[in-house]
């Protein structure tokens, strides 16, 4: 009698182990069913029995289709029954059931990201969707600083999917090894090439009776069923059937040993309870449910994973640990984040249990909340077992704590490091610690950072020197925040500390800023601490706070001049030590040594920052700073120098003392900064430095020589009238017409003790003289000198005040006022229109507002003076301004030069003869413009350099160039540590153009320009690559580029 099944009942192709028990009562339902139904044909039944034995047919066959296959047909038969629709719809529901199990199960073979099938690694390697990442990867994220610490994170940012929406009955929980591999690469600095797995996103949809996962697990996992042969010999069945049994005997003994493998992992009997201590013959499956599913003792403190399993804590944590991310029950994904107390019902009834103590002398039973109390009273007995604590968050791992949590957790420990290595090592706690260290990298077979470690301990680190790191900073002009980023990037890229973090710079900058070396004066210093470790102080800390003009807006930071000088003259002890060497004397000569120093004082101008639309506000800043010119020593009674500043001029030796924000006009602010600075000046001409150079103390003398000024400048510190004032000259008492007379004959008569002499004359009027014939006594002097000045002239300002002497020129010969000396103000607004449009075609001089040094050195060329004679018609007028500007060219270099006696001597013997024909040329060829009146440059030009030069030997070497070019280095620095505080702004901005000027931090980066040019590089693999390439830097400096 042949029935026919519907097709919802092919169970044979679920595993068992998904197979749900609802779909395992159905089945023997429908055979009880069938075999009552069908009691007419018992050859069917008897062929359905014996097939069923062997195991070989699948009950989605109906027995028609067995009888076809190879039983024989039976004599009779009935038309197929229906059955009743109440089974058919619950023979449908199982189905769908079952089917939605067989999908699930499919997917666990499946990856998550690229959809291939996980059964195709040979190493069964595979990796949970959600949960922490593993180990190695989690060591490659420290290393490169990430964030990420979760598998869902890391997936969402290397292949955009968002995993932790994801449905167990949809999506697959775990992943390939391939993506694995991907996302490794992604991540370090493997050379290999980096490929995806896939290049769409793998779509997932829930189950259809159309689904392409469940086809392909058909096709391609499934053998085709082969129908039953009833020819096979009996000594071939037997040799199946013990097959099949041997395969079921290893299953178990396979599931026996797991079970006891994770025993001895959980290792537990010594501190958690047997089942066989409970007071009460409980029933198994009670036992079972209070009962640890790894080491089989009662729970101690109890948890609970997703899949409703319960554990003890420290089984389940170390299960975890050793065999994978998953429940040791179901083998779900679980992770120690998702471990989670049990409910309070549970635990109380836990709690309320009674065991038997197992002390051979007690026979009591307490409950298990009680039981570590009464344990303890037991105090001889060795046999007692005490559980661990219940309750409490997961240990979390020693790097993921705080340093305080650290500190704590290893506080025993470093007690006990501390104790054997002042027994064994002499406290040197620090070689303990790194020893251990070594010795766990080489037991790891860590042997590239145990060797980096090891040459870190033997002094030859494979990374840069702090110096040199600081030294790099510094040139680049790279903040803090800048500088950390780099360090992490080269870090990250290369797997080496090749930079140094920023608290070893910070180390290595104590030790060049002042305030760090000690040092001593012979005789102390008046009115000045003797303490030596003095750093960054206020510029106004020596003033008193009660004074009604005292300038409270001013932020004025400085360092001690003494001890700035020490920190610059340990800055050059190598330079020092070579020269003696060079003019071969003794190491040992102790000095004097005889420091001569150039002293500058500039203000800066505006250097506010501006931001929006609103006005500008304007914020002006003053700059003190000195220069070591030379440094020589008293030998066999003659002077030796043993050290000359090569480049006086340059901002790389111009160290600043004092930053202030204040304009050098307020003559109240300025006297309040700078009149602490300069009593300590005066205070140090009168005594000797003893400061440890060499390993010898050496004895120091200073000569100071306050050179760098402007005519602004030394007007507003010697007490004189303003440049516009009768009183010409700042070097002598000549008045303007007084010059213009005689442009030549001059002689420098100014001084600051006569400065100060006629001003305590214009104060007291002893005379009782008119005002103007007072002032004609005190020749100019309106104001209180309170800085020593030398009578000088400053070569750049002498530049740059000459340029725009002779841009005037042009436009007046242009309008040949020669001929018109009453033009309107529009004809000579029109004649410099003309004359800048000529020059920007010409020689590509953009106009100006102000003249400025650049400008000033394009000018002064004889192409100029070409450009500027095809706008004059008369060729009278060529000749003259040719010979003009030769006569200037050929003055010029003896100003400039930095020892003119070597460098243009010819220039320097016929100046006096230059100056003259030059002198003759404004009084006659151009009079309309230097009748009665004269330039205060062209003054101090033609009547005052030969007299300078004999006196100092060199004008250029004294002038306030390198301080004027401290002007741009001020606003990079003070945009590199920009802060909202103007106050600690100031600090750092003094502090890092210090460093800037350091001569020990010039070495590195001279050493690095010449392995630049030499064509050396580093690449990746050795150290900084193309990461940090000189010619990246948006602004280069002129002197000194990285």
């Amino acid at each position: 009698m042949a029935v026919s099944l519907p097709p919802t009942l092919g169970l044979s192709s679920a595993p068992d182990e998904i197979q749900h028990p609802h779909i395992k009562f159905s089945e023997w339902k429908f055979k009880l069913f069938r075999v009552r139904s069908f009691e007419k044909a018992p050859e069917n039944a008897q062929a359905e029995k014996q097939d069923s034995s062997e195991g070989t047919p699948s009950l989605e066959q109906s027995p028609a289709a067995l009888d076809k296959a190879g039983g024989p047909k039976p004599a009779l038969t009935q038309p197929a029954l229906k059955p009743h629709p109440k089974f058919l719809k619950k023979f449908h529901d199982d189905g769908k059931a079952r089917d939605k199990a067989i999908h699930q199960a499919n997917l666990r073979h499946l990856c998550r990201i690229c959809g291939n099938s996980l059964k195709a690694d040979r190493h069964h390697r595979r990796y949970p969707v959600h949960g922490p990442v593993d180990g190695k990867t989690q060591v490659l994220l420290r290393k490169k600083e990430k964030r990420a610490t979760s598998w869902p994170d890391l997936i969402a940012k290397v292949f955009r999917i968002d995993v932790k929406a994801d449905v167990d009955s949809i999506h697959p929980t775990e992943f390939c090894h391939n993506c694995w591999s991907f996302m490794h690469r992604k991540f370090s600095s493997a050379p290999c090439e980096v490929y995806s797995p896939r290049n769409a996103v793998m779509e997932w949809h829930p189950h259809t009776p159309s689904c392409d996962i469940c086809d392909a697990a058909c096709r391609g996992l499934k053998r085709k069923s082969q129908p039953p042969n009833s020819q096979l010999s009996k000594r071939l069945r037997t040799v199946m059937d013990r097959a099949r049994q041997a395969r079921r005997c290893k299953r178990t003994q396979d599931r026996i040993s797991s079970k006891e493998l994770m025993k001895k992992i959980a290792n537990c009997s010594k501190i958690h309870l047997s089942t066989r201590l409970l007071a009460v013959d409980f029933p198994a499956h009670f036992v079972k449910s209070i009962s640890c599913q790894i080491c089989e003792h009662i729970l101690a403190d109890p948890v609970e994973t997703n899949c409703k399993h319960v554990f003890c804590r420290i089984c389940i944590l170390r299960c975890l640990k050793v065999m994978g991310s998953y429940c040791p029950s179901c083998r779900y994904p679980c992770f120690p984040t998702d471990l989670e107390s049990p409910v309070k019902s549970f635990l109380s009834i836990l709690n309320s249990l009674m065991v038997k103590c197992p002390a051979e002398e007690c026979d009591e039973e307490v409950s298990l909340e009680k039981y570590n109390h009464h344990v303890s009273s037991h105090k001889e007995s060795k046999e007692t077992f005490v559980h661990i604590n219940k309750g409490g968050r997961p240990r979390q791992h020693l790097l993921s704590l705080t340093r305080r949590a650290q500190k704590h957790r290893l506080r025993e420990l470093k007690m006990q490091v501390k104790a054997f290595a002042d027994k064994e090592e002499g406290g040197d706690v620090k070689s303990v610690c790194l020893t251990l260290f070594l010795l766990a990298l080489r037991a790891r077979n860590e042997h590239r950072q145990a060797d980096e470690l090891e040459a870190i301990m033997k002094g030859r680190g494979s990374g840069l020197q702090p110096a040199v790191c600081l030294a790099i900073r510094v040139n680049t002009f790279l903040s803090c925040n800048q500088y950390h980023k780099m360090y992490r990037t080269v870090k990250a890229i290369t797997g080496r500390q090749i930079f140094q973090p920023l608290h070893a710079l910070r180390s290595a900058e104590k030790v060049l800023l002042p305030g760090y070396h000690p040092f001593e004066w012979q005789p102390p210093l008046k009115n000045v601490s003797s303490s030596t470790d003095v750093g960054i102080i206020d510029g106004l800390s020596g003033l008193a706070s009660s004074v009604d003009d005292y300038p409270v807006d001013t932020i004025a930071k400085r360092f001690r001049y003494d001890a700035a000088l020490v920190s610059a003259l340990k800055d050059m002890e190598e330079d020092i030590l070579g020269g003696m060497r060079a003019q071969e004397l003794d190491d040992y000569l102790n000095g004097p040594f005889t420091v001569v120093v150039k002293e500058s004082c500039d203000g800066m101008g505006d250097v506010s920052e501006k931001h929006g639309s609103g006005p500008a506000v304007p914020e002006k800043a003053v700059r003190f700073s000195f220069t070591v010119m030379k440094i020589s020593i008293a030998h066999r009674s003659q002077n030796v120098k043993v050290f000359e500043e090569a480049k006086p001029n340059s901002e790389l030796c111009c160290k600043p003392l004092c930053l202030m924000l204040a304009d050098e006009s307020d003559h109240e602010t300025l006297t309040a900064i700078l009149s602490p600075l300069i009593a300590e000046r005066e205070a140090m001409k009168s005594s000797e430095l003893m400061l440890e150079m060499g390993g010898i103390l050496r004895t120091f003398k200073f000569i100071f020589r306050g050179t760098g000024y402007d005519e602004k400048l030394v007007r507003e510190v010697e007490g004189l009238e303003a440049s516009g004032s009768v009183y010409i000259c700042t070097l002598c008492d000549a008045t303007r017409l007084e010059a213009s007379q005689n442009l030549v004959f001059h002689s420098i008569t100014r001084s600051h003790a006569e400065n100060l002499e006629r001003y305590e004359v214009w104060r007291s009027n002893p005379y009782h003289e008119t005002v103007e014939e007072l002032r004609d006594r005190v020749k100019g002097v309106s104001a209180k000198p309170f800085i020593e000045t030398v009578p000088s002239i400053d070569a750049l300002h002498c530049d740059i005040g000459n340029a725009a002497e002779f841009y005037k020129i042009f436009q007046l010969e242009i309008g040949e006022v020669y001929k018109n000396p009453n033009a309107s103000k529009e004809e000579r607004k029109r004649w410099q229109a003309t004359l800048d449009k000529h020059l920007r075609k010409k020689m590509n001089l953009k106009p100006i507002m102000r003249m400025n040094g650049n400008f000033a050195r394009k000018l002064m060329t004889k192409e100029t003076v070409e450009a500027v004679c095809e706008l004059i018609p008369s060729q009278e007028r060529h000749e003259a301004l040719r010979e003009l500007m030769d006569l200037y060219l050929k003055m010029k270099p003896v100003w400039r030069s930095s020892c003119p006696a070597k460098e243009c001597p010819e220039s320097l013997c016929q100046y006096s003869f230059n100056s003259q024909r030059f002198a003759e040329l404004l009084s006659t060829k151009f009079k309309y413009r230097y009748e009665g009146k004269i330039t205060n440059y062209f003054h101090k030009t033609l009547a005052h350099v030969p007299e300078i030069i004999e006196r100092d030997g060199s004008i250029g070497a004294w002038a306030s160039e390198g301080n004027e070019s401290g002007n741009k280095l001020f606003r990079r620095f003070r945009k590199m540590n920009a802060r909202q505080s103007k106050y600690y702004e100031m600090e750092d901005v003094l502090k890092h153009h210090w460093l800037y000027t350091s001569k020990y931090l010039q070495k590195f980066m001279n050493a690095h320009n010449a392995l630049k040019d030499s064509g050396f590089t580093l690449n990746s693999q050795g150290g900084l690559g193309d990461s940090l390439d000189p010619e990246d830097s948006p602004e280069p400096q002129d002197s000194m580029e990285f």
